[in-house]
């Protein structure tokens, strides 16, 4: 076997790894994602409706110490960015307007979208690491050959099967992640419209009663 046939064997080798490799990294992602969504966010609009029903009569009525207090140990979104603008109800309208909107793309919105982004390099790393590996197998195959001795058509095979389970390691990874990273997102757009409706309530009590 030449030099060049000996280098895609080893490729074919770490070509698995880096398939592995791609797979778990999606996979931490994909499991970050949806547990910090969870974190976030109200199970139901009805809890999220509950605890509107609770605090805005509170703020509307200047009880700032119970809102901070029933806040406080709340790790959800909306509890905490409610704490937050009480805490800073003395800056005007549009500093607190903006302020909160800082938080929510930094601390927020930004960790949820590196985590998509992350998935989606997945997705689209998992065919084409994949592909190089069926690249790599062919060119194992066809070097084998071309060396003019007499090849068993099981040795062939072996590295004809190399590529296609590189490919289909590939698509494995790409296919199932779509669908998750579809549901992940869907349930991210959930939580910002929940979220951002129930921060505008709570901004216009501030303004209408600070």
């Amino acid at each position: 076997m030449n030099v060049a046939n000996t280098f895609a064997s080893v490729l074919e080798d770490w070509c698995y790894g880096f398939l592995a490799l791609n797979f778990f990294w999606g996979l931490y992602h994909l499991v970050l994602g949806f547990r910090r969504i969870k974190q976030l966010s109200f199970k139901t609009h009805d809890d999220q409706a509950e605890l509107m029903d609770e605090l805005l009569p509170l703020i509307e009525s200047k009880q700032y110490d119970a809102v901070e207090e029933m806040c406080a140990e709340d790790s959800r979104a909306l509890p905490q960015l409610a704490y937050m603008a009480v805490a800073n109800r003395d800056l005007n309208e549009s500093q607190l307007r903006q302020m909160v909107a800082e938080v929510v793309q930094r601390d927020i919105v930004g960790d949820l979208e590196y985590r998509s982004r992350w998935i989606a390099t997945v997705i689209k790393s998992g065919p084409l690491l994949g592909l190089f590996g069926t690249v790599l197998g062919m060119m194992a195959a066809f070097g084998r050959i071309g060396t003019g001795a007499k090849i068993q058509p099981s040795e062939i095979a072996g590295e004809i099967s190399i590529a296609l389970i590189c490919t289909a390691m590939g698509l494995l990874t790409a296919i199932p992640f779509n669908f998750m990273m579809a549901s992940l997102n869907n349930r991210i757009r959930k939580f910002q419209d929940a979220l951002g409706a129930g921060l505008v309530r709570i901004l216009d009590a501030l303004k209408h009663r600070s």
